[in-house]
């Protein structure tokens, strides 16, 4: 263990502000667990907690092992990674399970260790690199329609047409992180605003086609449309669950009930998931709103200096990639807890309970941190065809 402190590298406020925010996690899992113990009657508070530590361990392993690989390995690495990715999306819309109550096949189950993995979590995360690889290849080239549609556009559609009909708002966040990260590496407006025409009218078409043929496809279509019709809705099921995160909130005043003293928790459905940020709230009052959003506030500057600071432009657009959504993800899980937004899904990464959202995120950390810790200044690096290159170029 203390061989792995010497060996760390990277930006060392990004270690420190992940760190903070794993332990800070630890006193709301524990006491948000009280729902899944005495109302799900699923396991007991240490159970969750010891699995939660667990889970924070694999990631800070994680985080360990994919900062020690040269960043330029990603690029090469995704083309590898997309067919399988596809397969495993395909695989989950068909036979896919339910986890915690969820009326969505979002998972598939890892042997062995029994825990859900969110197949799209990892497509999102693959589909970014991809994405930053494709613009930094052809930032000296001028961009086509035709060349980029076959090259970019078919991979992101077939990625986010699987996602989509079991889960809305990740394909509306991954969609948008792709556009936002298009216009960065310079892609045209003109072609920008195209696909974004194309992405609606395939949505409408899609939502005409559930509602008209009902049981054709699988979908959450009516999910959906009543989440927004029900967003002001209190006597609505959704309505129901920001109502009570509202309450939690709005009793934890200005220093909290204390520590484990949450009242909402126990009638809070996915308390220590989805609305993990509103018991924090009750617990820890202001107070604990303002440390949790300083965290996503500072690790956001941490992400911006060193995209700012990158040698390359895949690098650059890598780390906006893999960088953003995590913020963006935060920012939606506490705009639904105070009723901002719709009810989404979405957790608060580094700080709700689930395997697949703490490891993806510390698959980000982890890309980040070895861009932040790279010494060598190739302005060629982003050029990489495969990351075999890299060594073949080293023996010969």
């Amino acid at each position: 263990m203390i061989k792995w402190f010497k060996n760390i590298e990277g930006d060392l406020a990004i270690w420190a502000i992940v760190g903070f925010m794993a332990l800070l996690s630890f006193l709301p899992i524990y006491s948000a667990s009280t729902n899944l113990v005495y109302v799900a009657n699923n396991g007991t508070p240490i159970f969750h907690l010891v699995k939660h530590a667990f889970l924070l361990a694999c990631g800070f392993m994680i985080i360990y092992g994919v900062h020690k690989i040269p960043y330029r390995f990603f690029s090469g690495g995704s083309v590898l990674m997309i067919p399988l990715v596809l397969i495993l999306l395909a695989f989950t819309l068909a036979k896919g399970s339910t986890i915690g109550g969820a009326n969505a096949s979002r998972w598939i189950q890892i042997p062995f260790i029994g825990i859900g993995f969110q197949t799209s979590t990892l497509a999102g995360l693959i589909l970014m690199i991809y994405v930053a690889r494709y613009l930094a290849q052809n930032k000296d080239k001028e961009f086509t329609f035709k060349d980029s549609v076959f090259k970019l556009w078919i991979w992101v559609a077939l990625i986010l047409g699987l996602i989509l009909p079991a889960n809305f708002s990740t394909t509306a966040i991954i969609f948008l992180m792709v556009l936002m990260v298009a216009f960065i590496g310079g892609y045209p407006i003109k072609y920008l605003a195209s696909v974004v025409g194309i992405g609606v009218l395939v949505l409408a078409l899609f939502v005409l086609t559930a509602k008209a043929l009902p049981g054709v496809l699988p979908n959450r279509v009516d999910t959906w449309i009543s989440r927004v019709e029900n967003f002001s809705n209190e006597n609505a099921e959704e309505g129901y669950q920001v109502e009570k995160a509202k309450i939690a909130i709005a009793s934890g005043g200005i220093q909290g009930r204390g520590p484990g003293k949450s009242v909402q928790k126990n009638f809070l459905p996915q308390s220590s998931s989805d609305f993990i940020f509103a018991i924090i709230v009750e617990e820890w009052g202001l107070i604990g709103a303002i440390v949790v959003m300083s965290c996503y506030l500072f690790l956001l500057i941490r992400i911006l200096i060193a995209a700012k600071k990158a040698t390359t432009i895949f690098a650059t657009l890598l780390i906006i990639g893999v960088g953003i959504p995590i913020i963006v993800q935060a920012i939606i899980n506490m705009a639904v807890a105070v009723n901002l937004f719709p009810v989404t899904g979405q957790t608060l990464p580094l700080i709700s309970s689930g395997g697949t959202s703490i490891w993806m995120t510390c698959i980000a950390i982890g890309i980040i941190l070895s861009v932040t810790a790279n010494k060598e200044k190739e302005v060629n690096a982003d050029n990489e065809e495969n990351p075999l290159d890299v060594l073949h170029e080293a023996i010969g």
